[in-house]
């Protein structure tokens, strides 16, 4: 029994100590006996001890004898025990192989389901495999049919298909191919796909053709409809920066090579005012017809604009700063710091005209979040400039300072050209 647990018996009022003391685990005889002598003299302290003891020592006969017969009576009663225990000891034995002998066969049988249901998991996963292939194989043959009977329709002379329904068999192509995309991710790494791999390559060359001849035909006939099939065909691909860049590269970049020319910039004063003016209206005439389909201008009756697109940041503006980076280096040369204030002053009015054509706050905070934004604006080298001016101020200053102090009357200050 824990020292805790014991009780011990109840002395009288008189004593000068507690007898719970004694059960702490952290009783020290040397603190008990100095705490005691605080109070009374050491005779006294011995007096109540002996007392205290003479106490314990009868509740400890009282206790003997309370228990006396039982354990008297302990060896008799215990006679026979061990003679019933070596009886039990054959059944019990029985029951422990029995026990173990149950728990092997349950363990065999728990194996045995484990195994089984680890096979049905591989031969599903499999079969899933199966299936997947099986899907890629259908939508390579069945996008194959459908891209060489357009093909044999446009090549043929008695049935030329149109653009529009060139836009819509592109449309339902889109869906085959996401479709074959998903299952080939599915099933990278099977060798049977690196067989498909060259066919799945070539349909989409071809889609990517398709799509860029029918963009550009439809942007030179103005076919609102077939644009608006063709960028919606990108999006289901998630082509839609292919579109962007393909705008980018065959409609925006031979204009900027036609209007951001040096030597024309140059040979007015009004030159650069004139180049961004022709850059601000290529907006309008040139791009009116992609923002009707991307920017929601069309209406209801002409359908739906196709969301994920930006034009304008993400193919005009681009295009802007790398012909004017690559056409036009003078412009951000600031050696002249006059000629540089007035070619940055009409550069920062030309993206504020810039981004309000933009349409929305969120697509100028594309604009502005554009790695071409902040290059175009990184190009501008305002310390130069401003070290520049720093100069001149202080050089107008110094003269100025200077006849001013030569000129004054007086003899109190004599400045020479040297000091």
């Amino acid at each position: 029994m824990e020292r805790s647990r014991m009780d011990l018996p109840k002395g009288p009022d008189t004593l000068c100590f507690d007898k719970d003391e004694f059960m702490k685990d952290d009783f020290d005889v040397d603190r008990f006996v100095s705490d005691c002598r605080r109070r009374v003299q050491l005779e006294e302290l011995r007096e109540d001890l002996e007392l205290y003891y003479r106490l314990l020592k009868t509740a400890m006969v009282e206790l003997i004898n309370k228990d006396y017969a039982d354990f008297v009576n302990l060896s008799t009663n215990l006679v026979g025990v061990d003679k019933a225990l070596s009886q039990l000891s054959v059944p019990l034995g029985q029951l422990r192989e029995e026990v173990l002998s149950l728990r092997s066969s349950v363990s065999e049988g728990i194996r045995a389901v484990d195994e089984r249901i680890s096979k049905q998991e591989d031969i599903r996963e499999k079969k899933m495999c199966v299936l997947r292939l099986i899907q890629v194989i259908r939508s390579v043959e069945k996008i194959e049919k459908i891209l060489n009977s357009q093909s044999s329709k446009e090549t043929s002379a008695l049935e030329v298909p149109s653009a529009l329904a060139t836009g819509q068999v592109l449309e339902r192509v889109a869906v085959e191919f996401n479709q074959l995309q998903f299952h080939a991710v599915q099933s990278k790494g099977l060798p049977l796909l690196d067989r498909v791999r060259p066919r799945i390559a070539g349909i989409t060359a071809a889609l990517q053709r398709s799509l860029e001849d029918l963009l550009l035909g439809g942007l030179r006939a103005s076919d609102l409809d077939v644009v608006r099939h063709c960028l919606r065909t990108y999006a289901a691909i998630d082509k839609t920066r292919d579109a962007e860049a393909l705008v980018g590269q065959v409609l925006v970049k031979p204009y900027l090579e036609q209007v951001i020319v040096e030597q024309v910039v140059e040979s007015r004063p009004d030159g650069l005012q004139l180049m961004y003016g022709k850059l601000l209206d290529f907006v309008p005439h040139h791009c009116h017809l992609l923002r009707e389909v991307t920017g929601g201008a069309v209406s209801s009756e002409k359908g739906s604009p196709v969301p994920g697109y930006d034009f304008l940041v993400n193919s005009v503006w681009p295009e802007i700063v790398r012909a004017l980076e690559e056409h036009l280096p003078s412009l951000f040369n600031p050696g002249n710091p006059d000629a540089f204030h007035e070619k940055y002053t009409a550069s920062m009015d030309f993206v504020s005209a810039f981004e309000r054509q933009c349409g929305t706050q969120a697509s100028v905070r594309r604009l502005r979040a554009h790695p071409a934004y902040r290059s175009f604006h990184s190009r501008w080298n305002l310390p130069v400039y401003f070290q520049i001016r720093f100069r001149e101020i202080a050089g107008s200053l110094e003269a100025a300072l200077t006849d001013g102090l030569e000129d004054a009357p007086g003899t109190f200050l004599q400045v020479s050209p040297n000091e």
